[in-house]
């Protein structure tokens, strides 16, 4: 009989020190899934917890699953405005910088590491992605320019596809399988999944920005609800069809977080602790299927070597080879390098020679931990200083107000609710000066707790929450406009609403 009430127990205590264990990582610059590995390997057959678990196939389908919401969640707080200038490169970086890494890793792994040949691919495939869930978490508490962080996001966020479609490919090879077609007719495959996860991804979120923009929910708690769904839907519908469902889930996930739907504010909250919680089951996991004891010298080794490789000379040769076209700048070229951070997405792909039972599957899993390992506390932790050094930093930055919208169907209008804060230059400005569209108010100022009816004289400060009731028909004009009075103050241009 299952013990439902210890099961409760202890998943609750293993949650609340992860979460304690998340502030701790962030005060030292390291991604959580750090330490929630620690936690998992606390927990195993090594640690005080004795748990034992071995299941290979279990950790492989629910790492996957995993994936899936953490890029859901990527893509649903992603800001299009931010990766649209630079989804050229990022695309690049995804593909071709795969394909560049893959190569160079291989060779390296194959002829100084003397592994076998598709093990060598193996191994190239699984260390050469950037992961979604350590970019996200490290990035977005660096101040470095707009388009840098848009392109490692897009990036992190588009290039499990192809590399999931590699590792398997390469994993039933090593494992014996042999593949039908030759090399020419594979990589036509792999494209052509690809590309049609992109385009469903598509569809599928604008059908979904469709059905939520004309369908009123009876809670608001349901619109986070059903928008993560349907990013999901989105991925289980291309994998069905056998195309590349992490790339459609991205994609559907970017178009339904940056469209005008009700309650994205809310939306956004709860997909980041919808990730969190993806984040801590994975990475206690794969804690759990860890075994420091069985790493040896020689898998500590070749995960060393593997990783200073693609750390100093794969990842910066494919970077430089991908955006040399793209004018970026050399100093730009060495962030991008160096913040190629990885964490579950190469451990749980090591999961997939597992399960597919290749000969050393072990060994080929200790030495993808040892690498995650050492070169996430290497790079994460220096990343704030690297773009200090490389003046790539601006710390008085203004700062985009925060614009959260809830329909009010009977009268066909939206209520705003803008938050100002630090470093925006929307303060200081009258509430006269906004200059919103026709029948557009500012009806309520909520400052230190206290509300009040502003006179067109008052003067907005840091801190405020503005209640701004408009039209539909005008709601993105105002918040166009009021994004762009946060970024350039009060001599911000106003856009006018675009004729029909």
């Amino acid at each position: 009989m299952i013990d439902l009430d210890v099961i409760l127990l202890v998943g609750a205590v293993v949650l609340i020190v992860a979460i304690l264990a998340a502030r701790l990582g962030s005060g030292f610059g390291l991604p959580s899934l750090l330490l929630f590995l620690g936690l998992g390997m606390l927990l195993g057959t090594d640690g005080i917890g004795g748990v034992a678990f071995d299941d290979a196939d279990l950790a492989h389908a629910v790492g996957f699953a995993a994936l899936v919401l953490i890029l859901a969640e990527g893509g649903l707080t992603t800001k299009w405005s931010e990766i649209r200038p630079v989804v050229g490169p990022a695309v690049v970086l995804a593909t071709l910088g795969i394909v560049v890494s893959v190569a160079l890793v291989t060779a390296f792994g194959y002829y100084v590491l003397q592994l076998d040949l598709w093990v060598a691919v193996l191994l190239g495939a699984v260390i050469s992605p950037t992961d979604a869930a350590a970019v996200f978490s490290v990035l977005r508490h660096v101040p470095i320019p707009h388009r840098l962080r848009g392109m490692l996001e897009a990036e992190s966020g588009l290039n499990d596809a192809p590399t999931v479609l590699l590792v398997t490919l390469a994993s039933g090879l090593a494992a014996g399988h042999a593949a039908e077609g030759g090399p020419g007719l594979i990589a036509l495959l792999a494209v052509l999944e690809l590309l049609g996860g992109l385009v469903i991804g598509a569809v599928m979120g604008w059908l979904g920005v469709q059905i939520l923009r004309r369908v009123a929910l009876p809670s608001s708690g349901l619109y986070p609800l059903t928008t993560l769904g349907w990013a999901v839907l989105a991925y289980g519908i291309t994998a069905t069809a056998h195309a590349s469902g992490f790339a459609a889930v991205y994609v559907c996930a970017v178009i339904l977080g940056n469209a005008q739907l009700p309650h994205r504010a809310a939306t956004r909250s709860f997909v980041e602790g919808i990730g969190w919680i993806a984040q801590i089951g994975l990475f206690v996991m794969l804690g759990l299927l860890a075994t420091p004891s069985r790493v040896t010298l020689q898998a500590a080794m070749v995960g060393v070597a593997a990783g200073l490789f693609v750390t100093f000379v794969a990842r910066p040769l494919s970077v430089w080879v991908c955006l040399r076209w793209f004018r970026v700048r050399l100093r730009e070229q060495a962030f991008l390098s160096w913040a190629g951070l990885r964490g579950a997405v190469p451990i749980v792909l090591a999961t997939v020679p597992l399960a597919d039972g290749i000969e050393n599957g072990l060994f080929f899993f200790d030495v993808v931990l040892v690498f995650v390992v050492v070169f996430t506390c290497l790079q994460a932790p220096t990343l704030p200083f690297l773009a200090r050094r490389l003046g790539l930093t601006d710390e008085q930055a203004p700062r985009d107000v925060e614009v959260e919208a809830a329909p009010l169907d009977q009268i066909a209008a939206d209520l705003l609710q803008v938050r100002v804060p630090e470093r925006s230059r929307l303060a200081g400005i009258e509430v006269s000066e906004l200059r919103l569209p026709p029948n557009t108010v500012v009806s309520l100022i909520i400052r230190n707790a206290s509300p009040f009816n502003p006179a067109p004289g008052e003067r907005i400060k840091i801190g405020d929450e503005l209640l701004i009731v408009t039209p539909t028909s005008t709601r993105q004009v105002a918040e166009d406009r009021l994004h762009e009075l946060g970024r350039a103050g009060r001599l911000a241009r106003w856009r006018r609403e675009p004729k029909a």
